[in-house]
């Protein structure tokens, strides 16, 4: 939907042959491979754990993060936690907690430019983190060239992820296995509709939730 919405607007601005919806909006997801050791087998019975038997024969595993962050404009940062104390697995309840922040003297409006406070060097080190490299393009996030270099580096990761022979990834940011067409159209990359080893379907599903 948020595709098509920003393939209208193209459309309808004459600039539609120009830029693509992925110029303007992508979604990653965040994996790593690990190297074959002589102690990466189990004593488990792979028959009656068919994931677990993939996973570690590929050596490949996807990251789960379920705490939640936010930077804006690298002049505005949300940290939020996950469950805390286990409540939402021993019970109904569900507590959680996040904080948000900023340098006054750190932002759009006070500096009249890209403010470069503690916001926006956290953003450079967790992008350092996860895409494995610094470059110069990744100090202005919101240029086409930034776009384009994080989205190369995305699809380098993925398709490393999705070799059948081991092969190091550079860092741990991968772009979603879909295709966005420039009308804002998505699918599933042919032969990937659904995550390798683990499976789940890259486009999700209905599902009744109970009441």
């Amino acid at each position: 939907m948020m595709y098509s919405i920003i393939a209208k607007e193209l459309l309808k601005a004459g600039l539609s042959d120009q830029y693509h919806p992925q110029d303007y909006l992508n979604f990653y997801c965040l994996g790593k491979r690990e190297p074959p050791t002589s102690e990466s087998s189990t004593k488990l019975n792979h028959k009656d754990n068919r994931e677990l038997a993939l996973v570690q024969k590929f050596r490949r595993f996807m990251v789960y993060v379920h705490a939640k962050g936010m930077i804006v404009d690298d002049e505005y940062i949300i940290m939020g936690s996950a469950n805390i104390n286990q409540r939402s697995l021993e019970g109904s309840r569900d507590t959680e907690i996040a904080m948000g922040a900023y340098q006054p003297h750190y932002t759009w409006a006070g500096k009249k430019s890209h403010p470069h406070g503690q916001v926006y060097g956290y953003r450079m080190s967790l992008w350092a983190e996860q895409m494995g490299k610094l470059d110069d393009n990744f100090r202005d996030p919101k240029s086409l060239e930034c776009v384009k270099l994080v989205n190369e580096i995305a699809k380098s990761n993925w398709e490393a992820y999705v070799e059948d022979e081991y092969c190091e990834l550079t860092g741990h940011l991968m772009q979603y296995p879909y295709e966005i067409g420039r009308d804002g159209t998505v699918n599933p990359i042919p032969g990937h509709e659904t995550f390798p080893d683990v499976g789940g379907k890259v486009l999700g599903a209905s599902t009744n939730l109970p009441d």
